[in-house]
């Protein structure tokens, strides 16, 4: 299997972007708390498709776990049970980590699947660990990233849990984000360390630095882009969501600052595919990033001076975190010419 080993890191990658696409479809659909529970929705394994489904029933045999909607509240079955005739309290006890009672079957399988792909991506993250150990004597630091990114899954998980009790806490919001960073990034190592290809480049200090720089900036701009982000959810809820030309009437300091930070991120970028191209270093994924960054800005402009036309908040954070992959892969690219360089 270790001859698999880097088809099966490329495939828990691939899983992870997932993942994060899933999750930012679920935030610019609304549907963070389309499963007020977790990790069941709404008490099912498989949730509910119709309203009817959540309503109290007479002669209705309900599991424990299992969740009702009364007088727009939660209530969760005791135990196994099935009803009588009449409603009894007595069987029934109030969710109380949150008070949103809302069913929207649109919302909760939009959630929902983004869980899914969680589980799919968890159960990749645990394979490869698995396979890991097979670089144990020759290279400690894949097993040792392996366990850290299996880790790192299961934190997200927790992370998930507490975001939805906590009906979604801007804070932990942000810490979901930068945490799927972190776990892109280890495993872009782990691609790039048992990648067998051999590519051609040359090594430039200046170049090196502006990447590492370049990579920072877009990593500000991403935590920069959930406050905002925040702020947007907040307006949402006040204004409404057919009102979005209001949605950023009067944004926040962080969306000046995003705004502004923006052009600090693109002159850097600009910097380094310029010298890149006048000193022929051959590090061709430069381009990608200046068509990513192009992309990041048109879908920025479309969603202020546009009024947030469908998919663009999506677009616009999934192309970052591929931008931030990119970024970081080109560093470690760099790191290894660095080094064969100095061993010629």
């Amino acid at each position: 299997m270790k001859k698999h080993f880097n088809t099966i890191a490329k495939v828990t990658l691939v899983l992870v972007y997932l993942v994060i696409i899933a999750g930012a479809f679920v935030r610019m659909t609304g549907s963070g708390m389309g499963c007020p529970d977790w990790p069941k929705c709404f008490g099912y394994y498989i949730p509910p498709t119709e309203e009817s489904q959540l309503q109290w029933k007479p002669n209705h045999f309900y599991e424990s776990g299992m969740v009702i909607i009364v007088n727009e509240t939660l209530q969760v079955a005791k135990d196994d049970f099935t009803t009588s005739s009449v409603y009894n309290n007595t069987n029934w006890e109030p969710y109380t980590k949150h008070d949103y009672a809302i069913f929207n079957p649109y919302h909760t399988w939009v959630e929902y699947i983004n869980r899914l792909f969680g589980a799919l991506s968890g159960i990749a993250t645990i394979v490869l660990l698995i396979i890991s150990f097979s670089y144990w004597k020759s290279q400690k630091l894949i097993p040792l990233l392996s366990l850290f990114v299996v880790l790192g899954m299961g934190f997200q998980a927790w992370l998930g849990k507490t975001v939805v009790d906590s009906n979604l806490a801007p804070f932990k919001i942000t810490t979901h984000m930068a945490m799927a960073l972190v776990i892109v990034a280890a495993l872009l190592y782990i691609v790039h360390k048992t990648s067998t290809k051999i590519k051609s480049h040359t090594y430039d200090k200046i170049f090196m630095q502006l990447l590492i720089a370049s990579i920072m900036l877009t990593f500000i701009q991403i935590i920069l882009g959930t406050q905002v982000r925040q702020f947007v959810d907040e307006q949402v809820k006040m204004v409404g969501e057919t009102s979005k030309s209001l949605w950023l009437a009067n944004p926040e300091l962080d969306f000046y600052v995003h705004r502004s930070f923006s052009i600090i991120v693109f002159l850097v970028n600009v910097w380094l595919w310029y010298r890149y191209k006048k000193l022929r270093l051959g590090f061709q994924k430069v381009n990608w990033v200046m068509l990513l960054i192009a992309l990041e800005i048109i879908s920025g402009i479309a969603m202020y001076y546009f009024d947030f036309p469908f998919g663009t908040q999506t677009i616009h954070i999934v192309l970052a975190t591929i931008l931030f992959g990119i970024q970081f892969y080109l560093i470690l690219e760099a790191n290894k010419t660095r080094k064969h360089a100095k061993s010629l």
